[in-house]
């Protein structure tokens, strides 16, 4: 039986409102897509068998949460670029509300401090080739960082064992450091393990990583800063300390993969503890329970903290290790970004032994034998020389000074050193274009009757009077006719008359 519905202006009220508020909550909801790349049928070398189960995992688990997932396995070179441009393109046709996130699983490796993505198709003969076979992972980044996005989100479960054995030998291990902060705003990296370290492929379908991954990502609500502390416990847990997931973060905006967190603002970050802080919170603490707590922190101050209360195996030596390796990539890192024969030269004084020092060798060469570099040393040199007392001794060797004295060496005199120039500190060289000769106008002689200036002298000539010449009377000669003789005279005068009439004024 058909009831007829009264009309209710309440009721008609609030299922108006409740409409604007969801349509409004659906117009500002974030955009999310997602690009899953698994890489295991490498033809080169032993195939992997997880990454394709990770890359298949996490495509159920991101298309769970709101992604538009574009899978992408087994990529070669060219396939893996076309695939990130494609990419790019979808972020760019979403808008800059829109999540990108980005899920590699595979080889990937640093050579010489810039990390790679590997593709199926390489086979490299030695390190020069892998730049040319391989992708970059900076050109990922900046490629999403090229298009205008909300968040952007690096997982690379990519730090596993160089299958290369004749690289392997002269490569670093492990991925290189890419700090987030240095970058655009609104980016997260995660490692599956710690830079310079190798992660492990496991024993089960999935690596330890995406394991830790999947089951603790689908807690609703959970932060995707927290969401990754929890997964650097459990990894840790998993290999007996053997791998450490790492992450660095520049997000301006909360994010989790289930529930609303993603729309709210991100707590402001706890102001940062320092050794003597942890040291009191570690204080009394059973090792298993404090080696949580610094692996969930990550932190430089916490390991630190750890070491000097914990010294017993197993989690003792696990902190230093951890804390060793993490020196030793921050101060790669620093060399790398300085890219100076200097830079490197000071790392291979600090670790002259390790999986980079070849690396660092070869790249302290290379910068040494940069003509802008050589044409500094020998400015150096200069200035050296030019600072040194004349009767200084020479070195016993009779030998010039080297080239790298001033950039590398680590001893210096018991004076201070001379302030050696640098590219940065040398000023600008202004062009100054001579000064023109200045035009000497000379001043015109006053004209006749005009009267001088008062500062002129005054010079008055007074000519003589003209003189007249007529012509004498013709002596009377008796008897005969007068001539007038006084032609040659009058020729004489007019010869003298000449030169005085050559010298007049004319008027």
């Amino acid at each position: 039986m058909f009831r007829p519905v009264l009309y209710s202006p309440v009721l008609h009220s609030a299922i108006v409102a409740a409409g604007i508020l969801l349509g409004s909550h659906a117009a500002h909801a974030e955009n999310r897509i997602a690009l899953v790349i698994g890489q295991s049928a490498y033809r080169a070398v032993t195939p992997l068998p997880n990454p394709a189960n990770d890359a298949k995992a996490v495509t159920q688990l991101l298309g769970d949460a709101g992604f538009d997932v574009l899978a992408a396995p087994d990529l070669s070179q060219n396939e893996l670029r076309e695939k990130v441009s494609e990419f790019a393109a979808r972020i760019a046709a979403k808008g800059t509300d829109t999540v990108a996130l980005v899920f590699y699983a595979g080889h990937g490796m640093q050579i010489d401090g810039e990390n790679f993505l590997v593709p199926v198709d390489v086979d490299p003969k030695r390190e020069a080739d892998i730049p040319l076979q391989a992708v970059r992972l900076n050109d990922v980044l900046n490629t999403l960082n090229s298009v205008p996005s909300k968040t952007r989100i690096i997982l690379l479960d990519a730090c596993r064992n160089n299958p290369f054995p004749d690289i392997n030998r002269t490569a670093g291990h492990g991925l290189a450091i890419v700090d987030a902060k240095v970058g655009a705003a609104g980016t997260f990296v995660s490692y599956s393990t710690s830079p310079g370290a190798e992660a492990e492929d496991g024993t089960g379908a999935d690596s330890p990583y995406t394991t830790a991954l999947l089951k603790t990502a689908r807690e609703p609500g959970l932060s995707i800063e927290e969401a990754f502390k929890r997964v650097r416990v459990s990894v840790n847990q998993a290999t007996e300390g053997r791998q450490t997931p790492w992450d660095s973060s520049s997000l301006t905006s909360g994010f989790s993969f289930f529930g609303q967190q993603g729309d709210a603002t991100p707590k402001p970050p706890a102001a940062k503890r320092t050794v003597d802080d942890w040291r009191r919170e570690l204080q009394g603490k059973q090792p298993e329970a404090a080696n949580e707590l610094i692996v969930s922190d990550g932190s430089v101050e916490a390991y630190e903290a750890f070491v000097g209360l914990f010294a017993q195996p197993p989690f003792g030596p696990q902190a230093r290790q951890w804390l060793d390796l993490h020196r030793r990539m921050v101060a790669w890192n620093n060399a790398v970004i300085s890219n100076t024969a200097a830079a490197y030269h000071e790392f291979l004084v600090q670790y002259p032994d390790s999986d980079l020092t070849a690396t660092a060798r070869k790249l302290e060469e290379r910068m040494r034998n940069r003509p802008i570099d050589a044409a500094l040393a020998a400015a150096n040199n200069a200035v050296v020389a030019a600072t040194v007392p004349q009767n200084s001794a020479a070195p016993s060797n009779g030998s010039a000074l080297p080239s790298n004295v001033a950039l590398t060496c680590p001893c210096g005199p018991s004076a201070p050193p001379p302030t050696l120039l640098k590219k940065v500190d040398l000023p600008p060289v202004k062009r100054v274009d001579p000064e023109p000769p200045k035009r000497v106008v000379s001043k015109p002689p006053p004209r006749r009757g005009r009267r001088a200036p008062p500062d002129e002298e005054v010079v008055v000539v007074h000519r003589p009077p003209p003189v007249y010449y007529e012509p004498s009377p013709a002596p009377i000669i008796p008897g005969g006719i007068g001539i007038g003789i006084g032609i040659g005279g009058f020729g004489g005068g007019h010869g003298r008359g000449g030169g005085n009439y050559g010298g007049r004024d004319r008027y």
